[in-house]
C-alpha cells in the first residue's frame, strides 16, 4: 500500500461521495412513484461491513436517514450473526422495514447489500426508498389514529427479496397481496435493487484503482478527521447546561400536545443530549423509535455545523441518552407513522432552540418543520384503476443572524421537493386550483422567518379517502431571541361546499371525497430571530411593497407598515 497522501484521501473521500450520488441518481430516474421519482424522498449510503457505520452518503439523501441506515445495517448484521437471519451470498439484497430494528415508519423501505471482495464483505451498500402504501388502515401509510403498529401496515424483518440477483417471488408475492396499487411496485423495487448495482459497479472502479488496502485507510482516517472536526466545532460552544422545549400538536387520539423536554450538556469536547423529561408513550402514531431519535439530533448539528463530513466519526463526539420511559423511544406494538416526517423535526427543533442560547450566530429560530403528510387514496373511473397519491410541501426557514428565512423550503430532515404540479395532475385525478406563497406566514423579527405554502387541491372523478399526519397545527415555529413565532399550520376540507376543520388541527384519517370536494393546506412560516422593531424599515417596505405583508400586518409586527 502506498503512503496516503493528502491528495489520494480527497480523491477517495469525493469518489465514495460520488458513488452514493450515483445511486441517489439511478434510484430516481428508474423509480416508478412520483414521491420517489420526482420529490427525491430516498437516500443511498456505504456503510462498514464490521459495525455497520457510515462510510458516506449521497450528497442528495435525505439526511433523516444517515443515522437510520446506520442501525438499520447494523442490526441486520448482528442478527445474521446470531442466526436470526440467513446468512449472505453474493447479489443478495435484504428488505427491511421494522421500525425497531432501526427504522423510522412502514413506509420507508430499506435495502441493504453487501459487496464482496476476495471472497469477504468489504461493505455494506443500503438505500431507502418511500413507498406510496404499504397497506394498514388508510392507503398512504399514514394513518392519524392507529393505536398499534399492525394497524400501519406490512412489518417486513429483514428477509432476502433478491438472491443472487434474482427477484424471490415467494417474498414478492407476499408483499403484493399485503399493499394497495401492488401492480406499481415492482417499478420501484427494482429501482431500488438497480441503486444498489450501481453503487457496487462504482465501488470496484475505485477499489481497483487505488487498492482495498488504501481505501480502507482512507475510509478509517476519513472517519477520524470527521470526529475531530465536530469536536474543534464543539470547542466553540461554552461550557454549560441549555434547555429547551418543542410540542407536538397531538398524537391524533389523545387532543393533547407532546412535550420534548430537552436539556444539552456541553462539557469539554462533548455534547450530551438528554431527553429523559418528554411525555411518556402516547396512544396514537406519533411514537418515535430510537433510531429516529438519534438520527434527529445528528441531522439538527448537521444544520448547524454543515462543513462537518457526513461519517459515522461525525457522530462520536454526539452523546444521545437512550429516552427510556418517554414517547421518543417507542417500543413495539408502538404505532409510528409520524415519527419520521413530523417527530423527527420536533426533536431538531428542541436542539436548534437549546443551542441558540449558546450559538446565536450559528443557530437559526425553527424552520416549518412539517412534511405535510397528505394521502389521498381512491378509484380512478376514467382510468379503470386505483391510485394512491402521497403529496408533501414545504414551508418557511427561520431568520437567523445572517438574514431572513428561506421561502417555501424543504423539510428539516431531508431535501426531498415537492412532485411537480403538472406530474400530479398527470398522475392522478387531481386539479390543483391554488398552489403559492403564503403570504403573512413568516414570523416578525429582526430577520423574519420565510413563508409557507398555501395551496387547495380538487378531486376531479370517482371517490376517495384523505388522510392527514401533519404539525404545527396548534404552536408555530418557534421565534428566538425575541422573534415571532412562524404562523400556524391550517387543513381545511371542503365537502360539498362545506368546510371541516380536523379536530386535532393537522391529524385525521379516512375523511371520504367525492368529485368536486377540496382539499386546502396552509403550511407554516418560519420563526422571527430578534426584536421585530429592529427590523431594517426599507426592508418592511419592500415586505409590503412585495405583498409579503399587508400594511395593516406590518404595523402589528413590526411598529410600521411600510
Amino acid at each position: 500500500m502506498s503512503a496516503l497522501d493528502a491528495i489520494t484521501l480527497s480523491v477517495i473521500q469525493a469518489a465514495l461521495q460520488q458513488t452514493c450520488d450515483e445511486m441517489d441518481l439511478a434510484f430516481s430516474r428508474a423509480a416508478f412513484s412520483p414521491v420517489i421519482a420526482e420529490a427525491n424522498d430516498r437516500s443511498d449510503g456505504i456503510y462498514s461491513a464490521v459495525d455497520g457505520s457510515l462510510i458516506a452518503q449521497g450528497s442528495q439523501g435525505l439526511p433523516v436517514f444517515v443515522g437510520v441506515m446506520q442501525y438499520s445495517t447494523k442490526t441486520i448484521i448482528e442478527m445474521i450473526a446470531r442466526g436470526e437471519v440467513a446468512a449472505p451470498e453474493e447479489g443478495d439484497v435484504y428488505i427491511v422495514n421494522d421500525p425497531y430494528l432501526g427504522g423510522t415508519h412502514l413506509m420507508d423501505v430499506r435495502f441493504a447489500m453487501p459487496v464482496y471482495r476476495g471472497g469477504k464483505i468489504f461493505c455494506w451498500l443500503s438505500n431507502t426508498g418511500h413507498w406510496p402504501d404499504i397497506g394498514g388502515s388508510v392507503p398512504g401509510g399514514f394513518s392519524a389514529s392507529a393505536t398499534a403498529v399492525e394497524q400501519e401496515g406490512l412489518r417486513l424483518p429483514p428477509v432476502k427479496l433478491f438472491k443472487k440477483r434474482q427477484l424471490d417471488p415467494e417474498i414478492y408475492a407476499i408483499i403484493r397481496s399485503n399493499i394497495r396499487i401492488a401492480d406499481q411496485r415492482i417499478g420501484d423495487i427494482r429501482a431500488q435493487a438497480a441503486a444498489l448495482y450501481v453503487g457496487q459497479e462504482r465501488l470496484f472502479a475505485i477499489l481497483d484503482r487505488y487498492g482495498d488496502d488504501t481505501v480502507v485507510a482512507a475510509i478509517a482516517e476519513l472517519r477520524r478527521r470527521a470526529a475531530e472536526q465536530m469536536r474543534a466545532n464543539i470547542a466553540l460552544v461554552p461550557d454549560g447546561t441549555y434547555s429547551a422545549r418543542a410540542y407536538v400538536d397531538s398524537d391524533g387520539v389523545v387532543d393533547q400536545p407532546l412535550t420534548i423536554a430537552l436539556t444539552v450538556e456541553k462539557a469539554g469536547d462533548t455534547l450530551t443530549f438528554d431527553f429523559s423529561q418528554s411525555s411518556p408513550p402516547c396512544i396514537g402514531p406519533m411514537n418515535s423509535v430510537l433510531a429516529t431519535t438519534l438520527s434527529s439530533v445528528y441531522l439538527a448539528m448537521r444544520h448547524i455545523f454543515p462543513d462537518v463530513p457526513i461519517s459515522a466519526g461525525a457522530f462520536e463526539p454526539l452523546v444521545v441518552k437512550r429516552p427510556e420511559g418517554t414517547f421518543l423511544d417507542a417500543r413495539y406494538p408502538r404505532p409510528v407513522s409520524g415519527c419520521a416526517a413530523e417527530v423527527s423535526q420536533r426533536i431538531a427543533e428542541a436542539v436548534f432552540a437549546a443551542m441558540v442560547q449558546a450559538l446565536p450566530e450559528n443557530v437559526t429560530a425553527a424552520p416549518a418543520g412539517s412534511s405535510g403528510n397528505f394521502a389521498l387514496g381512491g378509484h380512478d373511473p376514467a382510468r379503470g384503476r386505483d391510485f394512491v397519491m402521497y403529496q408533501i410541501s414545504g414551508g418557511g426557514y427561520g431568520g437567523g443572524a445572517s438574514g431572513d428565512g428561506l421561502t417555501n423550503g424543504c423539510s428539516t430532515i431531508g431535501i426531498s421537493k415537492s412532485p411537480p404540479v403538472e406530474i400530479m395532475e398527470q398522475a392522478y385525478p387531481v386539479l390543483y386550483r391554488h398552489y403559492a406563497l403564503r403570504e403573512g406566514s413568516g414570523g416578525a423579527g429582526k430577520h423574519r422567518g420565510g413563508f409557507g405554502l398555501a395551496y387547495e387541491v380538487e378531486l376531479l372523478r370517482g371517490e376517495a379517502r384523505a388522510s392527514f399526519v401533519m404539525d404545527h397545527g396548534r404552536f408555530g415555529p418557534q421565534g428566538v431571541l425575541g422573534g415571532a413565532d412562524g404562523a400556524v399550520n391550517e387543513v381545511t376540507v371542503f365537502r360539498s361546499g362545506v368546510a371541516h376543520v380536523p379536530p386535532h388541527l393537522s391529524k385525521e384519517q379516512d375523511i371520504p371525497l367525492k368529485a368536486g370536494d377540496r382539499v386546502r393546506v396552509g403550511t407554516p412560516g418560519g420563526g422571527g430571530y430578534g426584536d421585530p422593531s429592529e427590523r431594517d424599515p426599507d426592508l418592511v417596505r419592500r415586505d409590503v411593497a412585495m405583498g409579503y405583508y399587508t400594511p395593516e400586518q406590518a404595523e402589528v409586527l413590526f411598529g410600521r407598515s411600510g
